[in-house]
């Protein structure tokens, strides 16, 4: 089923205070909270507002891809937000020196020393909020066909969707997308990375307990809270996370939530957060190595989500096609949740290897076939195709098509 690391995360059971274990760092004893609550001189030291702000913009974002009131200068400006415009409806957020945009193919392992492809990126998300806005939108009444932006309704008057002329929606595109290109490359790819964790002076100040400027926390703690903060950042508990993951927010924390609703992969929950909690005990210890090793869970652990959901909406579209009658309505839902999945499949990684589950060439490649050679896109999609990309996926992890896809 799920892949297995070689250190085992111990569990906790509730109530306790603190956990006390011995890392492999010479002994250092690491001591390990019952939540994410880390303190220095009584004063909380885990701080995050930046992927909270970041989160709540794309969550409006994401709204406004569906509302035909909004023009394209105005997605636009809330992707790239500047400084104190007042693009969303939070004042704090129009306050915010954050944007998604900024972040988007942005991680320094991947994307610093790879300008071409996080600039290619960047502009694909660019095109999906055009296309919605220059395309879909004008066509929101009309109805879909082959060839033809418009709306779909679902069977039986379930939800109508908003498609381009290839069946795809883009503002899932874009919405599932963002999982892979924000939240996992900065988590994954940067602020667990040792190039950002041990950076500069980083190391020695947080061994002497040195911290930033006006703050309470060393910069190594700081940038272990910021990839935190991308996948709890909005939880109504943001120390205790799991008792509403799913529940937060629209990207990867939901999606956390779904595979651990999926009874073949019960438990991955546990297994980030834990993770996330003792490799902060790490840095306060000291303990490198168990950091790194914490970090190379969420990698693997996070991977596998984003892996999970990529295959399961390319078999509830499979499940969908098979009908007697196909609704395609629902097909080109499931498959456009896919498409985004199947994208953020390039900013996974795979902590044997240090890259990608996937190439970008690779999730190209998939894209390719899930589009087809042909102008009309996901209307002319079949079920081996479906079958074969999501056989591809599963084989980089150990899971099969099966239980990813129920």
């Amino acid at each position: 089923m799920q892949k297995q690391t070689k250190l085992k995360i111990l569990s906790f059971s509730l109530g306790l205070i603190a956990l006390v274990s011995c890392s492999d760092d010479d002994g250092v004893t690491i001591t390990e909270p019952a939540t994410y609550a880390f303190e220095r001189d009584g004063s909380s030291t885990v701080s995050f507002g930046g992927q909270t702000d970041r989160i709540l913009m794309a969550e409006e974002i994401i709204s406004a891809l569906k509302n035909i009131q909004f023009t394209e200068n105005q997605i636009d400006a809330m992707y790239d937000h500047q400084e104190g415009n007042a693009d969303f409806s939070d004042a704090d957020l129009n306050a915010s020196t954050k944007s998604a945009r900024s972040k988007t193919a942005a991680s320094q392992d991947f994307f610093v020393p790879n300008a071409t492809d996080a600039s290619a990126i960047k502009g694909e998300f660019d095109v999906w909020i055009a296309d919605q806005v220059g395309d879909v939108f004008l066509h929101w009444t009309d109805d879909a066909t082959a060839g033809n932006a418009g709306a779909i309704q679902e069977a039986g008057g379930g939800s109508t969707r908003y498609v381009n002329d290839k069946g795809l929606e883009l503002n899932q595109a874009f919405n599932k997308g963002l999982i892979g290109a924000l939240m996992v490359d900065q988590i994954l790819n940067n602020y667990v990375s040792i190039s950002v964790l041990d950076a500069g002076d980083n190391v020695a100040n947080n061994d002497a307990g040195t911290v930033e400027d006006g703050k309470t926390y060393t910069t190594m703690e700081h940038k272990w809270d910021e990839a935190y903060g991308y996948a709890y950042g909005t939880a109504t508990n943001t120390a205790d996370p799991n008792p509403t993951i799913g529940s937060d927010d629209s990207f990867l924390n939901k999606y956390i939530g779904r595979v651990e609703g999926d009874t073949d992969f019960a438990g991955i929950a546990d297994d980030i957060y834990n993770a996330f909690k003792r490799g902060r005990a790490a840095i306060v210890a000291g303990a490198y190595e168990e950091r790194d090793a914490q970090a190379a869970i969420i990698r693997e652990k996070i991977s596998t989500v984003i892996a999970v959901r990529a295959v399961y909406y390319l078999q509830q579209g499979k499940t969908g096609l098979e009908a007697a009658t196909p609704d395609m309505a629902s097909v080109f839902h499931d498959l456009s949740e896919g498409y985004g999945f199947i994208y953020s499949l390039q900013f996974t990684r795979n902590p044997n290897t240090d890259a990608a589950y996937f190439t970008r060439t690779e999730v190209q490649g998939f894209i390719s076939d899930l589009m087809g050679d042909g102008d009309n896109g996901l209307w002319n999609v079949t079920t081996t195709t479906l079958d074969a990309i999501s056989e591809s996926i599963a084989a980089e992890f150990e899971f099969t098509v099966a239980q990813a896809g129920s």
